[in-house]
C-alpha cells in the first residue's frame, strides 16, 4: 500500500469520526433511547447500532476492498481492516455522561496505520498516522514528560473479563506505588488523554482491539509508549493493555504486570 493510499483513508476517517460522532449525539439524553444489554454491564443502544452502519456504508462506498471489524457488527481479519468502535463509554452514553467517543483506526498486515478518535462533547478530534505524528483538532499533541509515580495520574480500567480480585489487586498496586488512580469509563479517550498529556497513564487487564486500535497509535505518535497489544491473538480475542507518558513506562510496566511477569522477566513493551 502506497503512501498516498494511507493518506486518503487518514482523511478519510477523520471526516468519518466527526461524521459518526454527529450521529450517535443526536440520541444522547434522548429518554426513548433503546438499551439493550449484550451482556452484564455491557450496553447496547440505537445511537451504537445507527452510528455502526453509518461507519460500514461509508468504508463499503470509499474502499470496497478493505474489511471492518466492529464491536456492535463483528468480521474477521485481514490484511486491509477498518477496526471500529462506533461509541466507546456506552455505558456513560446511556446515563446520559458526557464521556464517551468514535474510535476508528486503519490496520494494515499486522500494524495499525492511523487512527481518529471523537469526542462529540468536546468538539475534540484526536487523530495520528503511523510516522506522521499525532493531532487534537489539527494541532500537534506529545505525552506527558513526568517521571514520578507520585507526580502522575493514571486510568486503571475494569474489565469483566477478568476477576474482581485480579482489578482490586491491580488499584492496590498502583496507589501502594504512589499513583493518583481513576476509572471514567471509555479506553479510548484515557488514551486520547495519555497521547495529549491530560493523564500520564492508561492501563486495563483486558481490552478488545476495537476499544484501543486508534489510541494505540496516538500515544505512540505522541511520543508515549504502549505494551504490544497485538502479540499472539489480541486482535481477535483482546489482550492486557498498558500506555504511558515515556519515563514512566517501565516503572507503570513492572507496578501493573508484576503478576503477569515476575521481576526477572522482561515486560513486552513497543516505543
Amino acid at each position: 500500500m502506497m503512501d498516498k493510499d494511507i493518506e486518503r483513508r487518514f482523511v478519510f476517517a477523520a471526516d468519518l469520526a466527526r461524521e459518526a460522532g454527529r450521529c450517535a449525539s443526536r440520541y444522547f439524553r434522548d429518554r426513548s433511547l433503546a438499551v439493550t444489554m449484550k451482556g452484564q454491564n455491557d450496553p447496547v443502544t440505537t445511537a451504537d447500532l445507527e452510528a455502526d452502519q453509518l461507519i460500514a456504508k461509508r468504508i463499503a462506498e470509499q474502499f470496497p476492498e478493505d474489511r471492518i471489524l466492529s464491536e456492535e457488527s463483528g468480521g474477521d481479519p485481514a490484511n486491509r481492516l477498518w477496526i471500529v468502535d462506533p461509541i466507546d463509554g456506552t455505558q456513560n452514553f446511556a446515563r446520559g455522561i458526557a464521556r464517551y467517543a468514535v474510535s476508528i483506526a486503519f490496520y494494515w498486515n499486522g500494524t495499525v496505520m492511523l487512527g481518529a478518535i471523537y469526542d462529540p462533547m468536546a468538539d475534540e478530534l484526536f487523530t495520528a498516522r503511523r510516522g506522521g505524528g499525532a493531532f487534537l483538532n489539527g494541532s500537534p499533541i506529545r505525552a506527558s514528560e513526568i517521571s514520578e509515580p507520585k507526580s502522575a495520574l493514571v486510568e486503571a480500567g475494569y474489565s469483566l473479563k477478568r476477576p474482581l480480585a485480579d482489578y482490586h489487586a491491580l488499584v492496590g498496586r498502583l496507589l501502594e506505588a504512589g499513583y493518583n488512580v481513576r476509572q471514567v469509563g471509555s479506553a479510548a479517550l484515557g488514551l486520547a488523554e495519555v497521547a495529549c498529556g491530560r493523564i500520564d497513564g492508561y492501563c486495563e487487564l483486558h481490552l478488545a482491539s476495537w476499544d484501543v486500535a486508534a489510541g494505540l497509535v496516538l500515544v505512540e505518535e505522541a511520543g508515549g509508549r504502549t505494551s504490544d497489544f497485538f502479540t499472539g491473538n489480541g486482535l481477535t480475542d483482546g489482550n492486557f493493555l498498558i500506555a504511558a507518558a515515556p519515563a514512566l513506562q517501565m516503572h507503570l510496566h513492572e507496578v501493573a504486570e508484576r503478576e503477569r511477569y515476575p521481576a526477572e522477566l522482561p515486560c513486552p513493551i513497543r516505543s
